[in-house]
């Protein structure tokens, strides 16, 4: 069964991909404070739910929320993430991002950067993949060896506070990198880019296939979901090793 999803995954991904390469018809539909909507993620979301649609599963995505009656598999999709990147013309760190999951558990992630021309693809038991070859983490087990991916999600507040908070949790590391795309800073903990990756406040689209496909190529991670929250937002962590995840959670 999981393999007839994972087809129905990477065919939506790599259609909707094949769309946002081409750039037609960009529009800012929205220009909201510290984020764009544009004309071509709502296009791309269509894409991916036409594909999707014959599984007849319950869908949560970033432009249309819920989409059918909520059941125990769901699909979660962004069909645009890193849309700033995209506008700006950095379409290699923007990218779709289809999950699987069994309640709050991840089955299979894809993440298509469709510039770049990679396909991510994790399925949780059988391994990760990058263009068809096995990947893996790079599994370091120490924060001051880590190479940290993070960022400030739009849901993210930035008080004196909050920002002595990030600081005193990325200073142990090695180095921290933002890249704008939620997906792909989490993607890239699976096959040793980078050693970890958290964001607090982030919407669950953004980070759920990342989170599978992090768990198949036998990464950890750390999924919090923020309780009666109507936004879908959850405090995400990733990172090579178990160790490394506790070192950070704790540090």
């Amino acid at each position: 069964m999981n393999n007839d999803y994972l087809k129905l995954a990477v065919s939506a991904a790599q259609k909707a991909g094949e769309y946002l390469k081409q750039r037609r018809d960009i529009r800012v539909d929205e220009d909201l404070m510290h984020d764009i909507k544009l004309s071509t993620d709502k296009a791309a979301e269509k894409i991916i739910l036409d594909e999707l649609f014959p599984s007849g599963l319950f869908v949560l995505t970033e432009e249309s929320g819920i989409v059918g009656n909520e059941s125990e598999l769901k699909w979660i999709i962004d069909p645009l993430d890193g849309t700033v990147n995209y506008f700006k013309d950095l379409g290699e760190l923007s990218c779709v991002s289809i999950a699987l999951y069994k309640n709050n558990e991840p089955l299979i992630g894809v993440v298509n950067r469709f510039v770049a021309e990679e396909l991510f693809v994790g399925v949780v038991g059988n391994g990760a993949t990058l263009n068809g070859k096995q990947i893996q983490t790079s599994g370091v087990t120490k924060l001051n060896n880590a190479v940290m991916a993070t960022g400030f999600p739009n849901a993210f507040e930035l008080s004196n506070d909050n920002l002595i908070y990030f600081i005193n949790r990325v200073k142990r590391v090695k180095k921290v990198r933002m890249l704008g795309t939620a997906a792909i800073m989490g993607t890239f903990v699976s096959c040793g880019r980078v050693d970890l990756y958290s964001e607090m406040s982030i919407r669950l689209w953004d980070v759920a296939a990342a989170a599978a496909i992090v768990k198949a190529a036998e990464g950890a991670i750390s999924l919090k979901a923020h309780e009666n929250d109507k936004l879908f937002r959850c405090d995400f962590a990733c990172a090579a090793t178990d160790e490394l995840l506790k070192e950070y959670e704790y540090a």
